[in-house]
């Protein structure tokens, strides 16, 4: 008799997920089975439920690329992990490996590259089928509800500190204090950076400061970009955009320090004016950031397991996920929300 699993699926976009009995999938040559212990949920997973980029998942799929369990079925080939490590599920799910891309170690952008919980069933199911040579290895030190937001919103807000470019005790602002941007205050002061944070909520400014942040700027009372040029003395060294809010793209630019880099790694929809004469007579790097490569993973993992970066979560059961998903979509959520799968 074949054995069943619980999953959450998106079988019409824009529709709360279904909870629904699957069999337990069979890991193929070159793939493994990956019991899931926790997986968090992401803004992204918002976005493909709602089918809000060009390209779509196609129905019905499994979202969540934050999965983290234990491996405890190999298909034929597998050498990379073996039965009882403990791995993460992320985002990029697999690349090509041969093209110029992934030969730089850029494999996020690969144009053969699988994505974790869009093109390919994610974790918000009881076992994920995975990619042995892309999956994430998690340090023993790091529980497996604590790994789960670090192997994308850590990822992602640890690669976009890099990109800025900025050096220890230069500036950097982190705007939006979310999920991402807590952990950017966190990435960023254990690397040596002062750190002004920007959000519109007191409340996730406050967490900021106890976070370590040096500066914090409320972008709702006064003129933001002047608050950071004077909190920093003349625009921060680097600046990263984690909001996904068209305003604070156009703010970032402006509180870019000559010479200094600007990175966007929020993705709302539309676009954003550029200020060309500040950008060239400033001469102001802008740049995207797209989650980071494999190196990265284990970086940003480290810092983990050394106690240096925490992501805040809260847990929540599988069948919580269209609750959590109306408050991620009202901005209710504060920091990150983790789906527990041992409850």
């Amino acid at each position: 008799m074949t054995q069943k699993m619980q999953a959450a699926q998106v079988e019409q976009f824009g529709k709360p997920l279904v909870i629904k009995e699957l069999d337990i999938p069979t890991p193929g040559s070159g793939q493994i089975l990956v019991k899931t212990e926790a997986c968090g949920v992401c803004h992204t997973d918002l976005h493909a439920r709602n089918g809000d980029w060009p390209l779509k998942p196609a129905l019905p799929f499994t979202p969540g690329h934050e999965g983290i369990g234990i491996v405890t079925a190999l298909g034929t080939g597998v050498t990379a992990v073996k039965e009882g490590d403990r791995v993460g599920v992320p985002w990029l799910y697999s690349a090509c490996g041969h093209c110029e891309f992934c030969l730089a170690a850029q494999e996020p952008v690969c144009a053969d590259a699988q994505f974790g919980g869009y093109t390919k069933n994610g974790g918000f199911a009881e076992f994920i089928i995975a990619d042995p040579n892309y999956v994430a290895h998690i340090p023993a030190r790091l529980a497996a509800k604590d790994a789960a937001p670090l192997i994308c919103a850590g990822i992602t807000s640890y690669k976009g500190v890099k990109e800025t470019q900025a050096r220890p005790g230069e500036w950097i602002v982190i705007s939006g204090i979310g999920g991402l941007g807590h952990l950017g205050v966190q990435y960023a002061k254990a690397m040596g950076l002062h750190v002004c944070a920007v959000d519109i909520d007191d409340r996730k400014l406050e967490h900021a400061k106890r976070l370590g942040a040096d500066a914090v700027v409320n972008a709702k009372n006064g003129d933001p970009v002047a608050a950071v040029v004077k909190a920093t003395g003349g625009g921060a060294h680097g600046v990263l955009i984690t909001a996904p809010s068209l305003p604070a793209f156009k703010q970032g630019v402006g509180m870019t320090r000559k010479h200094g880099t600007c990175v966007l790694v929020g993705i709302p929809p539309g676009d954003f004016p550029t200020p060309l004469f500040d950008v060239v007579a400033n001469c102001i790097t802008i740049r995207g950031s797209f989650v980071g490569n494999r190196r990265d993973m284990a970086e940003a993992l480290a810092f983990g397991a050394e106690g240096k970066v925490k992501a805040d979560i809260e847990l929540q059961p599988l069948s919580a996920i269209n609750e959590v998903f109306e408050r991620l979509a009202k901005g209710e959520v504060p920091s990150r929300v983790v789906l527990d799968f041992s409850r």
